[in-house]
């Protein structure tokens, strides 16, 4: 499990530098340059992320249950997981009213995504992983909200279709065909 503390920490605390130190990283950015800042910021989210999944999956083969969630509880997840595709497309498509609405549609998806897979998961490991993705993302909007607004974006009903087919059809290919692959774990 320590594997996976590492990851988090390591991904979750390169995402929180603009929660904790914005000025600090845009002094960084402006020594740098933009570029290279975002190469470095690439690699350690690369290696934070690739330790945090490669020690969750290691915690998975000697778990420490904390609770046994109902079977059910795994429909309430599968349903969540729409609106959390949805506004994972929504902070890619442009002109759309979702994002023109929420302004973060990327971090409240994570939002969704964390809480959705703590109500189905009760081993230790599971309550850190999705815990920690959680608190980072609630942490995160609220800083967001704090910082001054972005202009606003030009919504438009194309734009809006694109962003609910597209994330409707993300939603289906991860769940029904990509979920077993990548975590190991069928969807029902």
């Amino acid at each position: 499990m320590l594997v996976m503390i590492v990851g988090l920490v390591t991904f979750l605390g390169v995402h929180s530098i603009r929660i904790v130190a914005d000025d600090w990283r845009g002094e960084q950015i402006h020594k740098m340059g933009e570029m290279s800042w975002k190469a470095l910021f690439s690699v350690v989210s690369i290696v934070g992320l690739a330790l945090a999944i490669w020690g969750y999956g290691r915690m998975r083969l000697d778990p420490t249950w904390v609770w046994f969630p109902p079977t059910g509880l795994r429909h309430a997840v599968a349903l969540l997981m729409i609106p959390a595709f949805i506004l994972l497309v929504a902070a890619y498509v442009p002109n759309n009213h979702i994002k023109a609405k929420l302004g973060h549609p990327m971090v409240l998806a994570v939002k969704v995504w964390a809480f959705a897979h703590l109500l189905a998961n009760g081993r230790l490991g599971d309550i850190i992983f999705f815990g920690a993705f959680l608190l980072w993302a609630v942490l995160d909007f609220r800083a967001a909200r704090r910082r001054q607004p972005a202009p606003p974006v030009a919504a438009r009903p194309a734009g809006t279709a694109i962003t609910l087919v597209g994330g409707l059809i993300a939603y289906y290919l991860f769940a029904f065909h990509l979920h077993v692959w990548v975590t190991g774990v069928p969807v029902m």
